[in-house]
């Protein structure tokens, strides 16, 4: 994905690959709307009260998930492609309530900026999603941080992946 004069050529890119029981249209539409978003999107065991979507490049995403003890941390994707119902690619960052740049509110070593890149593709009526995620604009330490946290991101996307297959299975059940 990235090249070698990309901000995101070093370190090691996270790499997640699963396929649901639903077609890509299905799946495009809950991964791109905020009302489908709201109802699965998120480590397992968190919420999300609040969002805001403009699906556009240049556009952005500005969400809140809470967690069981009302903690809230915040996050935004801003849209860099958007083939659709293929392919979104997007810089995906923390925030604040107001859409500003933060640092990981637990993991301040994290990187501010992620390259992520989403695929959708169809097979016999169910669709693989790969998802690919790389420091973006980020400090050697910051890559070495991300690539020695790649077994908790598979924690977080297990749990986001169970929810989203929870979700899919009651749309079409």
């Amino acid at each position: 994905m990235p090249d070698a004069n990309s901000p995101a050529a070093a370190g090691t890119d996270f790499v997640l690959t699963r396929v649901l029981a639903a077609p890509r249209l299905l799946v495009w539409k809950v991964w791109t709307e905020p009302d489908h978003l709201m109802k699965w999107f998120g480590p397992a065991g968190m919420t999300m009260p609040s969002c805001t979507m403009d699906l556009r490049p240049g556009g952005r995403f500005h969400y809140c998930l809470r967690a069981p003890d009302g903690q809230d941390m915040w996050g935004l994707w801003v849209f860099r492609e958007i083939v659709v119902p293929e392919r979104l690619v997007l810089i995906n960052s923390f925030s604040d309530a107001e859409g500003r740049l933060t640092r990981h509110p637990m993991a301040p070593d994290w990187p501010l900026e992620m390259l992520s890149s989403t695929s959708f593709v169809e097979r016999d009526g169910q669709t693989e999603v790969a998802l690919r995620w790389s420091a973006y604009n980020a400090s050697a330490e910051e890559r070495q941080f991300f690539d020695s946290s790649h077994a908790s991101m598979n924690m977080g996307w297990a749990g986001t992946f169970a929810q989203l297959t929870d979700y899919l299975a009651k749309l079409q059940g």
